[in-house]
């Protein structure tokens, strides 16, 4: 009887343990990487401590798992280019739960002042085209809120569009960016606070996906004249990006609790049996 007790509590232990051991992984724990599949979204994991907001080589970025986009040029309206440099862009995402980095990694041949980057945000809930939120066939239009980084001035500056020859650069500037080139790559790191109160920008709340594209201009001369520049320039279109939630601890609680409870079951029993043996 005592071996069927001590049976039983050890499964209940072990069942508990199971639960206990399952929850290690419903927050922000970056997938196995046999797990990661096609790349169709970024998730932003949250970190304890300081993001590397301003350091695009920094060793930080290491253990996050990217995402893998492919580029082409742009051709929904003049000036076109049938060939672009940039043929895929590789992208991170981290942040704190109060602020956001965002890592794009991309070959580009040449470190010149031309050279250029941006990431476009949907704003709202209303369906917007890539390009600029033009409006399109099936498509309404919408306000988009772009993130643009230039080689040349080594900042980043925070824009609105809502269709073509909309582009201007918002009267309060959130965003910053810091690029690194080398090897014949670009490092770009793009950070801001999750949220602002200005309506004209991205809102992203933990836990909600929003849409995102990627857009990158190789400035190297040719004939005296940047070789991408303007609309000519490689483009993404719109996939899913996300900042992951925190983790919801309050089931530790209750496993905790299951623990106690198992053990001092386990206990009143044994007692019981030992009293029962000695009489």
């Amino acid at each position: 009887m005592l071996n069927k007790l001590r049976f039983l509590s050890t499964v209940t232990l072990v069942g508990i343990s199971g639960i206990l051991g399952s929850t290690a992984g419903f927050a922000s724990d970056p997938p196995p990487a046999e797990e990661v599949g096609a790349s169709v979204s970024i998730r932003m994991y949250q970190v304890e401590g300081t993001l590397p907001a301003d350091d695009p080589n920094s060793p930080q970025w290491a253990a996050v798992p990217e995402s893998e986009f492919n580029l082409a040029p742009q051709v929904h309206w003049p000036e076109r280019i049938q060939e672009v440099t940039v043929q895929s862009v590789k992208v991170k995402g981290l942040h704190d739960g109060q602020n956001l980095a965002i890592l794009v990694e991309y070959e580009d041949p040449t470190d010149d002042p031309k050279d250029a980057a941006a990431i476009e945000f949907m704003v709202g809930d209303k369906k917007a085209h890539f390009a600029h939120g033009q409006p399109m066939l099936q498509v309404e239009g919408g306000p988009v809120n772009i993130w643009f980084w230039k080689k040349e001035t080594g900042k980043a500056l925070d824009m609105s569009a809502k269709g073509f020859k909309t582009l201007s650069t918002q009267e309060k500037q959130d965003v910053s960016a810091t690029g690194a080139w080398a090897g014949g790559s670009w490092k770009v790191v793009f950070t801001r606070a999750l949220k602002t109160e200005d309506e004209q920008d991205v809102q992203i709340e933990p836990g909600e996906w929003r849409s995102v594209a990627f857009a990158f201009w190789d400035g190297a001369l040719v004939s005296g004249v940047a070789k991408e520049k303007g609309s000519q320039k490689a483009v993404s279109s719109w996939w899913s990006i996300r900042a992951e939630p925190s983790a919801d601890n309050s089931i530790f609680g209750w496993v905790i609790f299951g623990l106690a409870l198992a053990a001092g079951f386990e206990l009143v029993v044994v007692r019981k049996l030992r009293k029962g043996q000695s009489a």
